[in-house]
């Protein structure tokens, strides 16, 4: 005797065929498939010969179902998301609940993101969700785990661990920073690239030029961003000289994109750079990601250290 098992069209047919039966289109099937139209139309012409059976009517912007392409939408519909819930569940069983981390944006692209991919080849078990913004989040209601934030000590939260400190730096591309050194103007013949933070004055040309005794001369012109990364990619592009935050641009100095200008050595601030986890006693997932994030820091610190003073 024949095993019903046999009498199954194969799941691959069902699946194209459900999801046009299910949004009266092939095109939106095929985006909701990751596949092109003409795949989905060729599975749902494949079921249609395995069955000899018409299962929809092709309109010019639609489709419609057959009497038996309703019948089969009817019983395929159910079982394929039983299926699909049960893979799920199956998949996820060994996996930890993602970890959310939240940080500025110019700190989630220059400092975590770049390195973001060491974490999780070593942890491919724990998802990571980001966060970048701008905005002070409150996370336990935002649902956040972890955040990284830029303060001064004082106002540094209870649970918070300091990463690095802030040391500030003239920074440009190699090729604009001979520029730099060939011409008598130095950093004033240049474009300088500017942060526009008004809160954050040692992160402003206008400061730093005053703080030196160069506020007299006006530089060649400026270039205006309201990201801090933004500024940094513009200096990498030879685009003009930015004020450098050592520990966020230390790959770049590392690998010669960037390079350091100051004749007189870096600019510190108070401000510092903090961990802040949402929780006295994070998930085990959230306190690796903790630990990866302590590890990648003292590794910063180390660097900006054996950096060479700038010429």
């Amino acid at each position: 005797m024949r095993h019903p098992l046999l009498d199954l069209p194969p799941l691959d047919m069902l699946r194209g065929f459900v999801a046009a039966g299910r949004r009266k289109s092939i095109t939106l099937a095929s985006q909701d498939l990751c596949l092109s139209q003409s795949a989905v139309s060729r599975q749902i012409q494949a079921l249609e010969e395995y069955f000899d059976a018409p299962l929809l009517v092709r309109r010019h912007r639609a489709i419609e179902l057959t009497p038996l392409g309703d019948r089969l939408l009817a019983i395929a519909s159910p079982f394929l998301d039983e299926l699909g819930d049960f893979s799920r569940e199956m998949r996820s069983v060994d996996r930890q609940p993602s970890v959310t981390i939240t940080a500025s944006i110019g700190v989630m692209a220059l400092w975590i993101l770049p390195r973001l991919g060491s974490f999780q080849s070593a942890h491919a078990d724990i998802d990571v969700r980001v966060a970048a913004t701008n905005r002070l989040l409150d996370l336990r209601s935002e649902g956040i785990d972890l955040a990284i934030r830029y303060c001064r000590p004082a106002d540094a939260p209870p649970l918070a661990v300091r990463l690095f400190g802030e040391e500030v730096v003239p920074v440009a591309s190699p090729e604009v920073a001979r520029r730099v050194a060939s011409s008598n103007e130095g950093w004033l013949g240049e474009v300088l690239i500017e942060y526009d933070d008004r809160a954050r004055p040692w992160l402003r040309w206008s400061d730093w030029l005053s703080a030196r005794g160069l506020d007299k001369r006006q530089p060649k012109s400026s270039m205006y961003f309201n990201q801090y990364d933004q500024v940094i990619h513009a200096a990498a592009a030879g685009q003009g000289i930015a004020l450098g935050r050592v520990a966020l641009v230390l790959p770049l100095l590392q690998e010669g994109r960037l390079v350091a200008l100051s004749e007189t050595g870096p600019g510190f601030s108070d401000f510092a750079y903090w961990m802040i986890p949402a929780s006295e006693s994070p998930r085990p997932g959230v306190a690796e990601f903790m630990a990866w994030v302590l590890r990648e820091a003292a590794q910063t610190a180390e660097g900006v250290s054996a950096l060479p003073a700038p010429p």
